[in-house]
C-alpha cells in the first residue's frame, strides 16, 4: 500500500507531553546513579545489563503484563525523597532540551515511592514538587504533577492520594488518573464520589481504560468518572457509541503509539491507520504522548514524526494534535511560555551533550 510522506513539524514548534510516567522517563545513566546513590542492590553490576533491565526491548518480547514489569525496578529506585526530586527535575528539563516540551504532565503514585509506609508521603510528595520547581526556574516551561491512583489498591489508599492531590493542588498537583493493571475489583462507580470531590477543588481527572482492557470499558468510565482526558482509549474506535459519548463530551484520548504496539494492545501501524480514521470520522479528540519515553526508546517528536512519515496523520492534523494537547493540558495558562528563539538541538546532539 502506497501513502503520502508528510513534512515532519518544525523543531522550533513548542509542544505539550500529556501523558508521561516518571517510572519511564528517566534516563537509565540517571537511574543507575540514583541508585548506586540511594544504596540500592541491583541483580547485576554492568550498567549495559541494567539498561536492558529497564527498557522495553524486542529480546524480552511484546506484552502488557512486561511491560508493567518494567516499572518494578525504576519505581524502586525512584523511592525516596532525593530520588523524587533529582527524578522529577531530570524528565521535566530533559523534555524541554530534547523536544522544546514547554508544557509538561508528569504522572506517577506517590504510595509507590514511600517503601510500603516506611517513608512519610507528603516528604515524598514535597521532594517532586522541589524538583518541579528548579526545572521551572532553569527552563522556560509550565509542569503540572498527576497523581496515579491504582486498580488493584484498595479504596482507602487510594482516596488518600486524592485527599493529598487536593491538599497539594495549590502547589503544582494538577490532576488525577487511575492507572495499573486490569483488575476484576475495580468498579468505577465506587470512584463516582472521590473523582466529584477531586473536580470540585479544580483537579483535571484522566483516567486509564480502553487500553488492556476492553472497550465496554470506557463507557462506565465516561458515565461515572466523568474525565476530560482518558488514557490511551484506542479501544473507543471499535464502538461508534463510545466515540459519539467521546465527541459529546468533548473528552481527549491521551495516544501513545509505540507504547501501544510494546504492549501488543494495537497489532501494528496498518490497525493504527485504521483507527485514527475511526477517530477522524467520529470527531475524536486526541493528543499524541509517549507514556515513557526513556523506557520506551522515543520521544514525543518521533511519535508525530512516525505517523507523519507513514501518512497516517497530514501535517495538518500533527499540528492540530499538538493544538489539543495545549488546549486539553491540565497545566494552567500554558499560554503564558514563549516559542523557542532558536532552533533547539537535534536528538543525536542533545544525547552526545549528556552522555
Amino acid at each position: 500500500m502506497l501513502w503520502a510522506m508528510t513534512r515532519p513539524l518544525p523543531r522550533r514548534m513548542p509542544l505539550a507531553e500529556l501523558h508521561c510516567h516518571l517510572g519511564g522517563a528517566v534516563t537509565p545513566a540517571i537511574m543507575w546513579g540514583i541508585a548506586h546513590e540511594q544504596g540500592i542492590k541491583l541483580p547485576t553490576k554492568d550498567y549495559w545489563q541494567f539498561r536492558e533491565m529497564i527498557t522495553a526491548s524486542a529480546r524480552r518480547g511484546h506484552s502488557f503484563d512486561k511491560y508493567l514489569h518494567l516499572f518494578h525496578w525504576t519505581e524502586l529506585i525512584q523511592s525516596s525523597p532525593l530520588a523524587v526530586e533529582r527524578s522529577v527535575y531530570e524528565v521535566i528539563g530533559g523534555a524541554y532540551r530534547k523536544n522544546n516540551v514547554t508544557t509538561m504532565e508528569l504522572r506517577f503514585n506517590p504510595m509507590k515511592r514511600n517503601r510500603g509506609g516506611e517513608q512519610d508521603l507528603d516528604h515524598i510528595i514535597a521532594a517532586s514538587l522541589r524538583g518541579m520547581d528548579r526545572a521551572m526556574l532553569e527552563y522556560p516551561i509550565k509542569p503540572g504533577l498527576i497523581f496515579c491512583l491504582d486498580r488493584d489498591f484498595p479504596f482507602g489508599l487510594n482516596e488518600i492520594i486524592v485527599e493529598k492531590a487536593i491538599a497539594w493542588r495549590d502547589r503544582g498537583i494538577v490532576g488525577i488518573d487511575i492507572a495499573g493493571p486490569e483488575s476484576a475489583n475495580f468498579r468505577p462507580s465506587d470512584y463516582r464520589n472521590l473523582f466529584a470531590r477531586a473536580r470540585k477543588f479544580g483537579l483535571g481527572i484522566t483516567v486509564h481504560c480502553g487500553e488492556a482492557g476492553p472497550v465496554e470499558e470506557i463507557a462506565p468510565v465516561l458515565e461515572e468518572l466523568e474525565p476530560d482526558r482518558i488514557g490511551h482509549g484506542v479501544k473507543a474506535a471499535y464502538d461508534a457509541r463510545t466515540m459519539a459519548m467521546l465527541r459529546e463530551r468533548g473528552v481527549v484520548l491521551e495516544i501513545c503509539p509505540t507504547s501501544n504496539l510494546q504492549t501488543e494492545v494495537v497489532s501494528g501501524w496498518e490497525e493504527f491507520r485504521w483507527i485514527f480514521e475511526q477517530f477522524r470520522q467520529n470527531g475524536v479528540r486526541y493528543a499524541i504522548s509517549t507514556d515513557g519515553p526513556e523506557m520506551l526508546r522515543t520521544y514525543i517528536r518521533d511519535e508525530l514524526a512516525t505517523l507523519g512519515r507513514l501518512g497516517i496523520l497530514s501535517y495538518e492534523e500533527q499540528v492540530q494534535a499538538v493544538e489539543t494537547s495545549l488546549q486539553a493540558s491540565f497545566v494552567r495558562q500554558v499560554s503564558d511560555v514563549l516559542a523557542a528563539v532558536l532552533e533547539p538541538a537535534r536528538r543525536v546532539e542533545v544525547e552526545r551533550e549528556e552522555a
